[in-house]
């Protein structure tokens, strides 16, 4: 899979000017039991070390808010797992330690994908062509559209056709949307509550922080492309293990204690990684996942890991700050960040709706 998509995708999106954070405010540090949680999430906890420019104490406190906001949870100290948590982490135990496919859990590529990003790779593509091709397939009708619309917004236009859209959104970008689309999961509308509920949330962070790290790959000196798989795919394994919570907690009320949350989130992004071996993505992407759950203080993370750990961090923040669980004038929050970091937090901000989310359809469609 890794191969035909790395012939398709070229240079990271502009940068925008730099934007200076406002005054500091002080932030409440988090409940000791949560803080296990972002932890396992990727960060050390009372340490002054540093991953990316943030402090192991600012991941926490954001990882801790995040992670809250996303399993509902009020913050509470619980330390034991109930007995359905232990049947969600027994079963996802048990598919890491078979020889169960990874990549068979998740649902394969639409067949008109490879098509279109084939035929984007040549500088000389046929809009037409490529209007007729898109035309066959509503979820990419959809997108392209609302893709031109979220560019145009001012000019008192509306977009409606597609050949049109394609003409406005240009050939990288057009290969941006139909690589998130490629990748993007489509939800059940008779799932259970914690797919319904979470996987929006997660697509969401997951395109921010591929986008992020697109701005700031050159800057880091990694490779754009690798750069926006590694955003893209990091939590696809937590995504996945959303079906095993539906399963094993049907009324959605008995999942979401802090040792639960701790033990998921470590799993869920081993089997990220074994997804990625399995899609053959780069050693680099695939190493850069699996950083984000061991780092600390003295170890060594490769220079795809530091970028993953500020883009993540930088899509959590711009996610709180929408759910007014943040401050964006808090100069706390940005301390460390380079200018670039800065002006790629604030297009996170300008591009929240531009992103496609995830896509939810009737079971009999799938």
């Amino acid at each position: 899979m890794f191969q035909w998509l790395q012939k398709i995708f070229s240079s990271p999106v502009p940068e925008a000017p730099p934007t200076a954070p406002g005054t500091p405010a002080a932030r409440p540090a988090p409940p000791p039991a949560a803080r296990a949680m972002a932890a396992v999430a990727g960060t050390g906890t009372g340490d002054s070390g540093s991953i990316g420019g943030l402090s192991f104490d600012q991941r926490d406190t954001v990882n801790t808010t995040y992670y809250n906001w996303l399993f509902g949870s009020k913050g509470a100290s619980e330390l034991e797992t109930t007995e359905p948590e232990n049947q969600v982490l027994g079963a996802l135990a048990t598919i890491l330690k078979s020889q169960q496919s990874g990549a068979a859990l998740v649902r394969r590529l639409p067949g008109l994908i490879p098509q279109l990003l084939q035929s984007l790779r040549s500088d000389t593509f046929s809009g037409a062509h490529l209007s007729r091709t898109i035309s066959s397939d509503v979820v990419l009708v959809a997108a392209v559209i609302r893709a031109a619309n979220n560019s145009f917004i001012g000019y008192g236009t509306t977009i409606t056709s597609v050949e049109h859209a394609i003409m406005l959104i240009g050939t990288e970008g057009l290969r941006h949307l139909i690589t998130s689309v490629a990748f993007r999961p489509i939800i059940d509308m008779n799932s259970g509550h914690y797919t319904r509920a979470l996987a929006p949330r997660i697509w969401d962070q997951s395109e921010r922080a591929a986008l992020a790290n697109r701005m700031l790959a050159e800057e880091m000196g990694v490779d754009p492309f690798e750069a926006f798989l590694a955003g893209l795919v990091q939590y696809v394994g937590l995504i996945v293990t959303l079906r095993i919570m539906d399963q094993c907690d049907k009324d959605g009320k008995q999942l979401g204690s802090d040792m639960f949350c701790a033990s998921l989130l470590r799993d869920a992004r081993a089997l990220s990684c074994s997804i990625g071996r399995e899609w053959d993505f780069p050693a680099s992407v695939v190493t850069a996942i699996g950083e984000q759950a061991g780092a600390r203080k003295g170890v060594q993370v490769s220079p795809m890991g530091r970028l993953l750990s500020q883009s993540d961090y930088l899509s959590k923040v711009r996610i709180l700050a929408e759910s007014a669980l943040a401050d964006s004038a808090d100069a706390a929050l940005f301390k460390g960040l380079t200018p670039a970091a800065m002006a790629c937090y604030h297009r996170l901000d300008a591009i929240a709706d531009e992103a496609p989310a995830a896509i939810a359809v009737p079971a009999a469609a799938l």
